[in-house]
């Protein structure tokens, strides 16, 4: 009884935190006021620490809830001593402003805080209703919501947001689009980005990969199905290791954000216009590894001081093509050097592979990636040289500025040209990779190269009188062709289905405009001919669905609401239907 009475004041002291973080950041105070936040603050972090000491004491021993809640203590006191610190060393500012500067400290210990609490959140509603793919739906739903409402606070815009705005915004941004109907840098505060650049990171790795890590720290206990799940979406064969990985794919990704934000910094430090360097490079290199296209640039990378800028550009291809190609072929690639490494200092005990490092999905995914990224250049190359890529003098600008054109559009959304400038093939072939898109198991979007690579070689098996498509002494299975079929169907009917709608509800905007915005909506691309800042509202529905669908997949959502039937051990007899 005690137990469930200081749960239930636990769970109304994390509502309290949240309302309080959100008035405080989301509003303008008054100043005679402002100084009362640190006691509160200060109150509520005091207020946590004792519950969670108190709820420490109350379980058992073996209870594996005791090293979260440890954790927790940590956390909060870590935060206390830290505010503190920052208090006492500030003696000598006056006495509102010293008080005033702790603030920073106690907003982000209790946002740490409230992460894990909310993780773990999630991680209960796994437990009591496991359906993966609607709550993989009903997570990106909840989060869409939540960050629209979050953008329409008073403090994050410049000049205030409707809520049709608001929800497009937070839609682009956690279905990694970054369709924009705002200007990111010009209408959102730096607080508006921030909340941007958070829906772009949950939505690039996914809740459930937040939850498997924190699972995998604590080394808290995880139900069977949420491993099936995990091992699904990190295509990894044992089952063992799903949430090992799932810790890895997060340390990996911050880690690499954070290396490519000091490059992006680097290569940009010498340019005046940009004022907060440093939160330009977190920005950039966030949205380029989760292939959003976001950009607090107005006009991306077209803007004439990063037009010219080689280096910038080549360091978020790559985190661009890191994203997009998926953790499984990152893994198996950084396995397969660290053995072939070791092996040089080994002359008589070598590392044998034992196992197939490079599964056939691993070099499925490896060469169509590398297929599209070179015809890609080479058209753009050859295509655009007397039309976006006159700018450009040097052999390297035209040679950076066509791998760009070439990488981009495989769910990134950046551009270093004028869209609306490009020749109509060169659309037509960005409207293409558009809907091939990235890698299964990555970032980005698109119906995935393994899925058009499997459709192209069971054209072919076809073709050539074979039943079956064998590849490297290895046979795909038919439900594999079949899904892979099955997405490109519903991928084109949804695409179809939204310019049909768009046409009817824009009766006066280009056809060749709005198929591409359509395109680019469904794989989660971001790419536009400037048509997105003047759809009308019932456009933005539309808009919103298709980002929303590209992203969550709807054969996933149909395998949540109609796979569950009965398996039949039956068949019935065959018979050809006529196809010309």
């Amino acid at each position: 009884m005690k137990l469930k009475t200081l749960q239930n004041l636990y769970r109304f002291t994390d509502i309290l935190i949240l309302f309080f973080l959100i008035f405080d950041f989301g509003f303008s105070i008054n100043e005679e006021y402002k100084p009362f936040r640190i006691p509160i603050y200060t109150g509520i972090t005091l207020l946590l620490t004792t519950f969670n000491i108190f709820k420490f004491f109350l379980y058992s021993k073996h209870n594996p809830n005791r090293k979260t809640i440890r954790f927790n203590i940590g956390v909060l006191i870590t935060t206390l001593i830290a505010a503190s610190t920052v208090y006492y060393l500030n003696q000598h500012l006056p006495p509102i402003e010293q008080l005033m500067r702790p603030k920073i400290i106690f907003e982000l210990g209790l946002f740490f805080y409230l992460l894990i609490r909310l993780t773990f959140f999630i991680k209960h509603i796994y437990r009591i209703y496991f359906n993966p793919a609607i709550l993989f739906v009903g997570s990106f739903f909840i989060l869409t919501l939540i960050g629209a409402l979050l953008l329409m606070l008073p403090n994050v815009t410049v000049n205030g947001i409707s809520f049709i705005d608001a929800l497009f915004t937070s839609t682009s941004a956690i279905c990694v689009t970054g369709l924009a109907v705002l200007d990111t840098g010009k209408d959102f505060t730096q607080l508006g980005q921030t909340v941007i650049l958070f829906l772009i990171q949950i939505g690039g790795l996914g809740i459930l990969t937040f939850t498997s890590f924190f699972a995998y720290f604590f080394k808290e206990s995880s139900s069977f199905q949420e491993g099936m799940y995990m091992k699904d979406y990190t295509a990894t064969e044992n089952l063992q290791d799903v949430f090992k990985i799932a810790a890895q794919i997060v340390g990996f990704t911050l880690g690499l954000e954070l290396f490519g934000a000091i490059l992006i910094y680097s290569s940009i430090d010498s340019i005046s216009t940009i004022d907060n360097k440093i939160f330009f490079s977190i920005f950039h290199s966030i949205s380029a590894f989760c292939n959003a296209g976001f950009s607090t640039s107005s006009s991306s990378f077209f803007a004439p001081t990063l037009r010219y800028d080689y280096s910038l550009q080549w360091v978020i291809m790559i985190l661009i093509i890191i994203g997009g190609i998926g953790y499984s072929f990152i893994f198996n690639s950084f396995t397969y050097l660290k053995r072939s490494f070791l092996n040089l200092f080994r002359k008589k005990a070598k590392v044998t592979t034992t196992v197939r490092i490079f599964t056939l999905n691993s070099k499925i995914t490896i060469v169509t990636t590398s297929i599209l990224l070179v015809v890609g250049f080479l058209f753009f190359f050859f295509s655009e040289a007397n039309h976006s890529m006159l700018g450009h003098d040097s052999i390297f600008g035209k040679i950076t500025t066509a791998m760009f054109s070439s990488v981009t559009p495989r769910t990134a959304g950046f551009n270093t040209v004028d869209y609306t400038q490009v020749a109509t093939p060169s659309l037509l072939f960005v409207i293409f990779l558009m809907w091939v898109g990235a890698s299964p198991g990555s970032t980005g979007g698109g119906i995935k190269t393994s899925t058009f690579a499997i459709a192209t070689l069971n054209i072919l098996a076809t073709a050539r009188g074979k039943k079956r498509i064998e590849l490297n002494t290895r046979e795909i299975s038919s439900s594999t062709v079949n899904r892979a079929f099955s997405i490109i169907c519903i991928s084109l009917i949804t695409i179809g289905t939204a310019i049909l709608l768009l046409l009817f509800f824009e009766p006066g905007k280009d056809l060749l405009a709005i198929a591409f915005e359509c395109f680019s909506a469904y794989s989660t691309v971001g790419l536009s001919l400037n048509l997105t800042p003047t759809l009308s509202d019932p456009s933005k529905y539309v808009i919103i669905a298709v980002m929303f669908l590209g992203r969550i997949g709807l054969l996933n959502l149909l395998f949540g609401m109609l796979g569950q039937v009965e398996q039949k051990f039956y068949q019935y007899p065959q018979e050809n239907i006529l196809i010309n």
